[in-house]
């Protein structure tokens, strides 16, 4: 295997202007809450980058991350992602199969080792190993073998991520997440049914810049992305703190545009960007399209309960609450909004996601 090129000559290569380089530097550094003094030193630092080789494996999953990646748009997977990495291994994208597949990564490894980065999609049947192997190879054994001269790990998807729905109950395969397996390597989650194509690009271009994996939360996500519930950048938000909600998909309401509160959506509980960076380059979102939140970016989301019931009551709307402050008085008001803010508590608490240490405790 050839020397890994730079990023930027990789550029060179396809006539990627200093302006084009800069527009993209802008979007990720946007995506990624970097200040907007980063933008040039991001593109700096990308077009002086060694082009990192990605082994990607694909393991209990249904392929949908990688259908989300490739209709990545900031950047386009066809225009720059494959110029910022080098893709040396992956099952549905590679032109090789078979033997010379298996050769392909085992060379990656090799003369990569210490330097590439394991993007893992899919849960590990402990249980059944035999019920998913790749050229013979069980999942776990894969795992382990390719994670060990890894510089980090991405679990991109709520399978690699939580278990997703290979893990649903009753678990038939026993089926874990990457987090159960790989305990001594950066591990960063990218949790979501798929996630964000944009999300996954722009952690690879913060890795390619700076090296580290961007800052985590509790749930290894990406607090750029996952730092805020969508519910707090709904569009429906206003008629939320108004009560006003659709009793059913084809009510006034619904017509109306009001809250999916009552008809199951998650939003409240659930982590992820889809309300401000939204799918299809930006076009839209679930609850965009009329239907509420199924929570895919949280752990168990499959077992939380019906898709279509409300996690809970409503919560106290924010501007009834503010409207009695100015009519009663501080007093009166203050009150309220202890009770309004106590609610709220109680309610993040009552739902708050399942840990990957309560995931480990029960596995």
């Amino acid at each position: 295997m050839a020397k890994l090129p730079t990023v930027g000559s990789a550029f060179d290569s396809l006539g990627v202007t200093r302006r084009e380089l800069l527009r993209f530097s802008a979007t990720a550094a946007a995506l990624l809450a970097l200040p907007t003094t980063s933008v040039t030193a991001l593109a700096d630092a990308l077009v002086r980058a060694r082009r990192p080789s990605v082994i990607w494996l694909s393991f209990q999953e249904c392929t949908g991350c990688t259908e989300s990646l490739t209709r990545a748009h900031a950047p386009t997977i066809e225009e720059l992602i494959l110029q910022l990495i080098s893709l040396d291994y992956h099952h549905t994208l590679q032109a090789a199969s078979g033997q010379a597949a298996e050769e392909a990564r085992k060379a990656a490894m090799a003369e990569n080792f210490g330097r590439y980065i394991l993007v893992v999609d899919g849960a590990l049947p402990l249980d059944h190993p035999e019920y998913s192997t790749i050229a013979g190879i069980d999942n776990r054994t894969m795992l382990e073998e390719s994670a060990k001269g890894a510089a980090a790990v991405i679990a991109v998807g709520s399978c690699a991520s939580f278990g997703g729905l290979p893990a649903a109950q009753p678990n038939p395969t026993g089926a874990v997440p990457v987090s159960a397996i790989v305990t001594d390597k950066p591990l960063l989650h990218l949790p979501g049914c798929p996630p964000i194509p944009a999300v996954i690009s722009a952690v690879v271009a913060h890795f390619l810049t700076f090296s580290t994996l961007p800052e985590l939360d509790g749930q290894l996500r990406p607090k750029a992305f996952y730092g805020e519930t969508i519910h707090d950048r709904c569009y429906r938000r206003p008629f939320y703190d108004q009560g006003l909600f659709a009793e059913s998909f084809d009510d006034e309401g619904a017509r109306q545009g009001w809250c999916l509160f009552k008809l199951g959506c998650k939003g409240p509980t659930t982590y992820n960007a889809c309300a401000t960076l939204r799918w299809n380059h930006g076009t839209s979102f679930p609850i965009q399209s009329g239907h509420g939140c199924l929570g895919c970016s949280e752990a168990r989301f499959w077992d939380a309960g019906d898709f279509y019931k409300p996690i809970s009551t409503p919560i106290e709307p924010v501007d009834q609450v503010m409207r009695a402050a100015a009519v009663g008085g501080a007093g009166v008001g203050g009150a309220l909004i202890g009770n309004n803010l106590r609610q709220r508590r109680q309610a993040e608490k009552a739902h708050q996601p399942v840990g990957i240490d309560d995931l480990e405790k029960e596995s």
